[in-house]
């Protein structure tokens, strides 16, 4: 965008891109514009926006069940496992989570009032504007299924009404259309493309939910898996999530019926919830797809912790919280015992040896987000001994602790047990991914291209443009794809105004025959092959595990073969 000054048609390696809806570009662009095309700027956006989600649950728990509801609420959010592994690249997903709770929080508000304000409507037209910028129809598609489902159970049609829905409608396309009409128009089918409005509508959103999309560049877990992932998210919290939802009414005469705020609040949220699981069980299932619900349970999870800390020692509430406080026990002593025994007994590996090589690969299963942890293999594992026993110890300190203090009815100490134990888990989360990095990421074989790149030498990425992405981002150099026309530049690949940069095994043939310097970047087995079947003598700058960067002239610091 900065660099094209183009707003409106986004692009990746010079190739127009339509996968994704634009906002948390734009507001990655502006955070470049202020701190340079860098990590930090990559990552600051997401990072204020997840802040605000944590705001936003702290105020929607305020606002459904007192201070402590509030306060439970983000801290569940802001130490659970989801939310936090999820933050760890670029997905809009918890995003979504953010406008939601908006959503919801202004829905409550107009509730509570005869007549709701132009303010509280226009409002709910913004957010769901800025939905709809964020992740697509779907930002359309839930706020609407929360507001219908909850009006159909509980019998208040009229509040449809009360939301002013020719207002309501008009701000929201007057947030949402603008990008939408000039994406359109700037990109009409042309040569053998049918233009951007099929591939984003047609495409990418309508037969992505039906799984007829094309490429079909992705993968869909178990139905069961896909709503067991909603309490391994929310860990260590999901036994206080599943008590919280003892909370919602269940019976079609309490719905239709004159309910306390506090069980219309109930409603409301596991409305929110079901609507999004409900929605993606009929189609393609990712692991993140649930994280838009996470709010909605958090802040439930936070009433039933807020009413557990003000209700008496002896109530049934007490005593649930007690149970789940051993439940959670058994799992840390578990888990202790896992993990400090891996800690103890796996070997490190061996000095000199390069943990990418000690992996089992299995890149069917790298369509699903955390595919490459089932490459972990007993001797990988033991580059882990730090993380495991960071794990083991906090897991066992905080739920010890959190069942010795509600055993001693201090339930505010034994969640702050858990919040604490969740820090200890997290900072032993983001050591193993350091170590997993050079696995994940290819930081490394960029700086190796930056350090030997003259203007002039060209930079080649074996398959798909994602594998090297981040070599795009780190050296600011264009790549050209050998054999990978396919996945996000697939369709924007056939504009006619698009680069030529995909290779076949001919045209690289020539290429890396010429006197130009040719820098190749691969991330198979099969990339070592290949060079050495060229016929002239190639020169390896870096390899890790299956990664490697080679070229076809000697360099600086390598090695000829």
């Amino acid at each position: 965008m900065l660099t094209r000054h183009d707003y409106v048609t986004l692009h990746a390696d010079g190739i127009r891109y339509f996968d994704k809806a634009p906002l948390l570009y734009w507001l990655t662009a502006a955070s470049y514009s202020q701190f340079g095309f860098t990590e930090f700027g990559t990552r600051l956006p997401l990072t204020l926006l997840v802040l605000a989600l944590l705001l936003a649950s702290y105020a929607l728990g305020k606002e459904l069940g007192g201070d402590s509801a509030g306060l439970f609420a983000a801290l569940i959010l802001g130490t659970a496992v989801g939310p936090y592994l999820y933050t760890r690249f670029l997905i809009p997903d918890l995003v979504v989570g953010l406008w939601l709770t908006i959503t919801v929080h202004l829905l409550w508000r107009s509730l509570q009032q005869e007549k709701p304000s132009l303010l509280l409507c226009a409002g709910i037209g913004v957010v769901t504007g800025l939905n709809v910028l964020t992740k697509g129809l779907i930002g359309l598609v839930f706020p609407i299924g929360i507001i219908l489902v909850y009006v159909l159970l509980t019998g208040n049609y009229r509040q449809i009404l009360k939301l002013r829905p020719i207002f309501t409608t008009v701000v929201f396309f007057i947030v949402a259309a603008p990008w939408h009409v000039l994406a359109t128009l700037r990109n009409p089918a042309q040569g053998e493309t049918k233009g951007f409005f099929w591939f984003y509508f047609i495409n990418d959103q309508i037969n992505r939910y039906l799984n007829r999309r094309i490429p079909h560049d992705y993968n869909k877990v178990p139905f069961l898996l896909f709503w067991g992932l909603i309490l391994v998210w929310l860990f260590p919290w999901s036994p206080y999530v599943i008590a919280g939802l003892r909370q919602v009414p269940v019976r079609w005469k309490e719905w239709r019926e004159q309910l306390s705020a506090e069980k219309r609040a109930a409603l409301l949220l596991a409305i929110w919830a079901l609507v999004i699981l409900g929605f993606f069980s009929f189609s393609t299932r990712q692991e993140y797809y649930v994280l838009p619900a996470l709010p909605a349970l958090a802040v439930l999870a936070g009433m039933w912790l807020a009413n557990e800390e003000q209700s008496a020692p002896d109530s049934p509430t007490r005593r649930s919280g007690r149970i789940c406080a051993s439940i959670l026990l058994v799992l840390g002593i578990l888990i202790f015992l896992i993990a400090g025994a891996l800690a103890v007994v796996l070997p490190p590996l061996p000095p000199g040896t390069d943990f990418a090589d000690a992996l089992r690969k299995d890149s069917a299963l790298y369509t699903l987000s955390m595919g490459h942890l089932f490459d972990l293999t007993p001797k990988a594992l033991g580059a882990f001994r730090l993380p495991l026993t960071l794990t083991s110890l906090g897991f066992f300190a905080g739920t010890t602790l959190n069942w010795w203090f509600r055993r001693r009815n201090d339930t505010k100490k034994g969640n702050l047990a858990l919040a604490g134990m969740m820090v200890i888990a997290l900072c032993a989360v983001h050591l193993a991914l350091g170590i997993f990095y050079p696995v994940l990421g290819s930081k490394a074989l960029a700086e190796v291209v930056q350090r030997e790149y003259q203007p002039g030498d060209v930079v080649v990425c074996e398959g798909e443009y994602a594998n090297a992405s981040s070599v795009n981002f780190y050296t600011g150099i264009p790549l050209r794809i050998l054999n990978g026309r396919e996945n996000a530049l697939w369709y924007g690949s056939y504009f006619p105004d698009a680069p030529k940069i995909f290779d076949d095994d001919d045209s690289f043939q020539k290429l890396w025959s010429s006197p130009q310097r040719v820098f190749f970047l691969t991330f198979d087995a099969r990339g070592p092959e290949k060079v050495r079947t060229m016929g002239v003598p190639y020169y390896q700058l870096l390899h890790s595990g299956e990664k490697g960067v080679y070229s076809n002239q000697p360099t600086r610091r390598t090695t000829g073969h």
